[in-house]
């Protein structure tokens, strides 16, 4: 049975891994990040994937194993250090030289998120560091999501819209729309979904990040923030009416910030995080300035997941040249959100106790009173 949630070794969290496409990246930059023993000691680690690619990885970059493997039946067992749960019932995906989409490789990077997507769900794992993919693979592999945050949000059975937030540092972006073409926004642009990842920033701050009460900047969406409706009426009509919605939530908000001047230093240092309005407008300034460092959160999600802020690599895979400072980060981060989300845990069940305890010593001194 899986040891999860905490539970033995000083409670130390339990972070599943998804070793993502095995013909990309992932399992160089997992298994380079994992080396660091400064971040093994923090926590206790299952990777879902194919032992056998991890090895070539590990050989190709001269890292000794760190690693314990068992064939994956279901409930992989771990109670200390890293455990490679081998889906040795998958044929290998082809290693041949060939570094491109392919069906088997999209069978076998699904079924790693699934599973780990399944005891996320059942809180068996503390967090979930998902490893990149390939998302024509899964199309190849007739997979119906486009990705892995739909894949989450359908394992959850949520209802609602799921967020993308990226954060290196200061720098914390969260995007009011991930993957859709540009020339669909227009008709998807409305005020909740404008509204809804100011109200998970704004949580995932306080939550996530500590801060008491977060200054979000919300960017807009036309050149120079549509210049007063010359540009462009949007702010008008949506952005500024979601801000409005926010500050009737007691949510500390700006904007629309002109967007071509948003993350220059100076505007930077005033905001806890910024709301962009499409994915390329948040993520090339994030990409440029923190591309080997910037981790990628879902927010809206009952649970914790991160991922690095890259894809498979296809053109440098196989080569031992892939730098694993993101994927490094991604999993530095969700040990220490699953140590946060137990600290809050614990702080609300002392709250709880004390503000029982205050309650029973006044009903005795009423009672005493009378």
């Amino acid at each position: 049975m899986i040891a999860g949630r905490s539970n033995g070794q000083n409670g130390k969290p339990l972070i599943g891994i998804t070793m993502g496409d095995p013909l990309g990246i992932g399992p160089e930059v997992i298994i380079k990040a994992l080396a660091d023993p400064e971040l093994r000691s923090r926590a206790r680690y299952v990777i879902f994937g194919l032992h056998d690619v991890l090895e070539l990885a590990a050989d190709q970059a001269e890292i000794s194993p760190f690693w314990w493997r068992e064939p994956y039946d279901g409930q992989p067992r771990i109670f200390s250090g890293v455990l490679v749960a081998d889906f040795d019932d998958l044929p290998a995906a082809r290693i041949n030289g060939r570094r491109e989409p392919d069906e088997l490789a999209g069978r076998a990077s699904l079924r790693f998120v699934e599973e780990g997507a399944k005891h996320l769900r059942s809180a068996l794992l503390d967090a979930l560091v998902t490893g990149p993919i390939c998302k024509e693979s899964w199309r190849l592999a007739n997979c119906r999501h486009n990705g892995h945050t739909d894949l989450l949000a359908r394992s959850f059975e949520l209802p609602h819209r799921l967020v993308m937030m990226f954060a290196a540092g200061r720098l914390r972006v969260a995007l009011a729309s991930d993957h859709i073409p540009l020339f669909e926004l227009r008709h998807r642009f409305t005020i909740g979904l404008v509204h809804r990842p100011i109200d998970l920033l704004d949580r995932a701050l306080r939550e996530w990040f500590g801060i008491p009460r977060p200054h979000i900047g919300v960017l807009g969406l036309n050149p120079h923030a549509g210049e007063g409706g010359l540009l462009g009426d949007e702010e008008q009509r949506i952005i500024e009416p979601a801000l409005t919605m926010a500050r009737s939530a007691d949510i500390h908000v700006s904007g629309p910030l002109p967007p071509d001047t948003a993350f220059t230093p100076e505007v930077l240092q005033r905001y806890d995080g910024l709301v962009a309005m499409y994915h390329d407008q948040g993520l090339i300034p994030v990409k440029m300035a923190a591309f080997h460092s910037a981790v990628h959160l879902t927010l809206g999600l009952p649970a914790i997941r991160t991922s690095p802020d890259h894809g498979t690599a296809f053109d440098i895979a196989g080569r031992n040249r892939a730098h694993p400072g993101s994927m490094h980060a991604a999993i530095a981060l969700a040990v220490h959100l699953a140590e946060r989300r137990r600290e809050n845990a614990f702080a609300e069940i002392q709250r709880r106790r004390d503000e029982a305890q205050a309650e029973a010593q006044r009903r005795r001194a009423s009672a005493g009173a009378d």
